[in-house]
This record gives C-alpha cells, structure tokens and sequence, in this order.
C-alpha cells in the first residue's frame, strides 16, 4: 500500500509509528490511541482494505476511490468524509495544478488520501504534532490543520495570479497585445473559483455544529477561523475575475481603436488615390475628345489657338478639382 505516513497517538503525543497497517490496528485495539494514516493515490484493493479494517460504508469506499470530486462534507454511520481540492501554480509554466485531498474520520482514526503533489502532508503534521493540545482534540484536528494547509495554499495561489494581472495591466497600458494571457489567467481564476466556492459552506458547517459530525467543541474556533480565511480567498477570487473581464475589455478597446486607425489610414489612401485619378482624369477625357479622328470638329479644330484652348481647360479642369479635393480634405 502506498503509506506516506502511519503514526499512532495518545493524549497529544505520537506514541508509535507502525511499519504496517496490521500493527496500527493492533495499537488501536489497545488503550486510548489515535491512528492518523496517510496515503497517496490508492487502487480499489488499498481501499477496501482500509475497509474492512475500520467496517467503513460501501458508498464511503466508492466516494474514496472516485477522483475528480467537488469539495463536500458527508457522513456515513458515524464516519465523516470531506473531499478538499488543492491548487498550486506550477513555477515553470504558471498552469494551474488542481488536485484533491479525501480525509476520512472515525472515532479514533484519521485517514488521508491525496491525489496531488500538495499539500505536504509532512509539513502539516509536524505542524499538528508540535501542538499537543490541539492533537489531543482527537482525529477532527487532522481535518483541520489539512483543511487549513489547503486554504492556505489557495491563498498563495491568488497572490500569485494576482502578480500575474499585474503584469498583463502593465502590458495593456504599454500597449501589447495581452488577450491570449488574458484569456490562460481567466481559466486559472476560475478553476480557483470552483475549487474554493464550496469551502466556505463545509466549514461555516463544521463550525455551527462540530457534534454533528463528531468533532469536539473545542475545535469549534479553528473551524470558524479556516471558514474566515476560505471566505477571504473566495472574495479575493471573484475580484481577480473582475479584474481580468476589465482587462479584457480594454485590450478590445486597444483592437478595436487599432483597426479603426487602420481603417481610417486605409480610407485617406484611398481617397488620395481616387482624387490625384480624378484630376489626371479630366485633362484625359479632353485630350481623347479632341485627339479622335474626325475632319471637322467644333471650335478649336477650326481655331488657331485651339491647342492653347485645349491645354488650358484640361489645366483648369485638372485644378478646379485639385481645389474641390483640397477643400474636403481629400488631399
């Protein structure tokens, strides 16, 4: 089985730390003991081991071996099970890892399985073991200093978005195109958003009725503090989602008023072109009148200053129409 971790307690203090499931067992069967056995993505003969070890409800192993839950809190005969998501940022891509952690509490045991590479579960028991009195509260403290890890993260998860937006606010107003970047954060944002929506409800839960679901009234003040923090980091959330749908709108602003300058440049081209057609055009159509091939032809063809007569009035069609552009700002 892939055991992280398998340590037995008693008033407050690791008294064991089994090299098997066989032997944890048998310490719970003696005394007051506490197990708290951490594992790390279980295949369905792990998990109906732990089963048949602690006579848990077969709908219970079913939710134990389904990945890919939204974060809940259930019990079955006395037994309460809480599915947690977990987001990291990845340092060298800056994706969005989301994973998930199953913690499973009965009377006297703890059991964690994580289908993620967070949190660290070392960490977060040294952290429980270094405070005895919050361990002696029995196996409902292993769900809150991991509920705790895990909002804890989410946190560092919004700073680090939120040093992102900061970024791509900096390229909108420096002018660079961002929609793309725009568009990855607001994906990430709400896959936080998803992840951390339900954690508000578990806790406000845990904290109004810790009997229930079997948890002392001592830890009644933990579960309202972690309720407090995952209330902050889902407001956090929606306003980082704010931010990016504003982000997005100026940067289609900036599309939008570039293509409008293009198509404005593109217009005063045209119109250039169409005019300097124009004013070489009249002075074409007179020439071609008068260059055609007939013996007689009105007035200048008998005058000897129809040449003249001719330039001039394709000069003076040519400029009235320079005139006529110029003023409407065509030229």
């Amino acid at each position: 089985m892939a055991v992280v971790n398998n340590s037995v307690y008693v008033g407050g203090e690791r008294i064991a730390s089994p090299d098997s499931l066989a032997a944890t067992y048998e310490h719970l069967r003696e005394g007051n003991a506490m197990a708290w056995i951490a594992i790390d993505d279980p295949d369905e003969r792990e998990v109906h081991s732990l089963g048949e070890a602690f006579d848990l409800h077969a709908l219970l192993l079913e939710d134990m071996l389904t990945g890919h839950q939204r974060p809940k809190l259930e019990r079955y005969d006395g037994v309460v099970f809480v599915v947690l998501t977990t987001t990291t940022l990845h340092d060298a891509t800056g994706e969005l890892v989301v994973g998930e952690v199953h913690v499973v509490l009965g009377p006297r045991f703890a059991i964690t399985i994580r289908r993620a590479q967070s949190p660290d579960l070392e960490v977060t028991r040294a952290r429980l073991e270094g405070d005895r009195e919050l361990l002696a509260l029995g196996p409902s403290s292993v769900l809150y200093v991991v509920a705790d890890q895990v909002v804890d993260d989410h946190a560092g998860v919004v700073e680090g978005l939120d040093n992102d937006i900061d970024d791509v606010e900096d390229d909108l107003f420096a002018g660079r195109e961002s929609a793309e970047r725009i568009y990855a954060l607001s994906r990430r944002v709400m896959q936080l958003q998803r992840a951390t929506r339900p954690l508000p409800g578990i806790f406000e839960t845990l904290a109004r009725r810790p009997d229930d679901y079997g948890a002392p009234q001592g830890l009644r003040e933990y579960f309202r503090d972690v309720d407090d923090h995952a209330i902050h980091v889902l407001d956090r959330a929606d306003t980082l989602r704010s931010l990016l749908d504003n982000a997005l709108n100026v940067n289609l602003a900036h599309v939008g008023k570039a293509q409008n300058d293009a198509s404005l440049a593109q217009n005063d081209q045209m119109k250039k072109i169409s005019s300097w057609a124009a004013i070489f055009f009249a002075p074409s159509l007179v020439a071609s009148i008068y260059g055609m091939n007939f013996r007689y032809m009105p007035v200048i063809i008998e005058s000897r200053w129809g040449f003249i007569m001719s330039l001039v009035i394709m000069v003076a069609g040519g400029g009235v129409l320079y005139v006529i552009f110029k003023w409407n700002k065509w030229l």
